[in-house]
């Protein structure tokens, strides 16, 4: 479409051209039911097929073992940060964290709040997070679980290799980073991500989580929406769902499936995109400027970097949005430029926005 801009947006993010008009064409009439997928009873069989659909796509994208169960909840990647070591933790159990951005500092300062022993056992904070604090640096304790960020969204820093942390459990954050690359389920007791950035739209967290670490015992007497178990029993339906959510998410996982050819193309195609930035930042001689410290923890998603003055950074989003390139605007704790291009940010987006890297550089150097 002609009149369709270019998203940078960190999240909400731009969906599959394809996605939305399979959804604008389903709309009033889901299937020949006669009603929109926003009116149906999450009871009916029609809702049933959409949601049951969506997690077995899924399961084959992330091949998923049967030791793991796929739920589709709600109150997003923060919600998360006090649900799992609630559900996943005991009183005489501990948990650490490695602190590499602002999101993992939040998951660690809710378990703390909720009264559960959290270790804080490495941190980037220091140095404003501009890097992922290496293995060797890790001080961890005899913890049961491990927690972590995946993608560092505000910093543009990622675990490119993802860590493993021999006989405890590891709790992952993915919500940037979802479905961008192929991903060894069986390794994690608990992966969690809000879905919009590369899942879908907002309204909807995807968890996946080992089978033996629901409804341990002393979650017996937990607020029931608060209790994992409840939604395993229910297959993610114990109170109404983000129903328009989920059947989105499910035409985003055939898109990666189909359209695309699945998650090891999947990162390809991000590797391949991220790269022409990067090299835009890296050949402008010092113009523009990464402030990733180590270039492989880079993230493939969230791209910041700055220019010479404060001056220059806010010209430069001022007239990259003439050429309808939105919400490239830095974090507000960080400044400069952020270009987050998720999986279905286009490349023309990403070639556009090099090209206007180029002749902004020259035309102000």
């Amino acid at each position: 479409m002609d009149n369709r801009v270019f998203n940078f947006s960190a999240g909400p993010a731009t969906l599959p051209e394809s996605v939305l008009k399979t959804a604008q064409e389903e709309f009033l009439n889901w299937h020949g039911c006669g009603m929109s997928v926003m009116e149906m009873s999450h009871r009916s069989k029609e809702y049933g097929s959409i949601i049951q659909e969506a997690e077995a796509t899924l399961v084959r994208l992330l091949n998923i073992p049967d030791t793991h169960k796929v739920l589709f909840l709600q109150g997003g990647a923060t919600l998360q940060f006090a649900m799992a070591p609630m559900n996943l933790m005991t009183k005489e159990d501990s948990c650490d964290y490695i602190i590499a951005g602002n999101w993992g500092n939040k998951a660690f300062q809710e378990c703390e709040k909720i009264g559960l022993k959290a270790h804080k056992v490495a941190s980037s904070e220091e140095d404003n997070f501009t890097y992922i604090p290496e293995e060797k640096d890790w001080d961890l304790s005899d913890a049961k679980y491990v927690h972590y960020t995946s993608n560092n969204t505000i910093f543009g820093t990622c675990f490119n290799e993802l860590p493993e942390f021999d006989n405890k459990i590891a709790i992952c954050d993915m919500s940037s980073d979802f479905l961008s690359r192929p991903v060894d389920i069986s390794k994690f007791g608990l992966i969690y991500a809000g879905a919009q950035k590369n899942a879908g739209p907002a309204g909807v967290t995807i968890a996946i989580i080992r089978k033996d670490l629901v409804g341990l015992p002393h979650t017996k007497n937990f607020p029931t929406i608060l209790n994992y178990s409840t939604h395993v029993k229910k297959d993610s339906m114990h109170n109404t769902p983000p129903s328009y959510s989920i059947y989105i998410c499910g035409l985003v996982f055939k898109w990666v499936e189909e359209e695309i050819g699945g998650l090891d193309k999947m990162y390809d195609l991000n590797k391949r995109k991220a790269q022409k930035i990067y090299d835009a930042i890296d050949n402008s001689n010092g113009f523009y400027r990464s402030p990733v410290v180590n270039e492989n923890q880079r993230s493939l998603m969230n791209i910041p970097f700055v220019l010479p003055t404060p001056e220059l950074d806010a010209k430069f989003i001022e007239e990259a949005g003439k050429l309808k390139m939105l919400n490239i605007k830095g974090y507000r704790t960080v400044g400069g430029i952020r270009a987050s291009i998720y999986n279905a940010h286009p490349m023309k987006g990403v070639d556009t926005l090099v090209n206007f890297m180029e002749e902004f550089r020259k035309k102000n150097s």
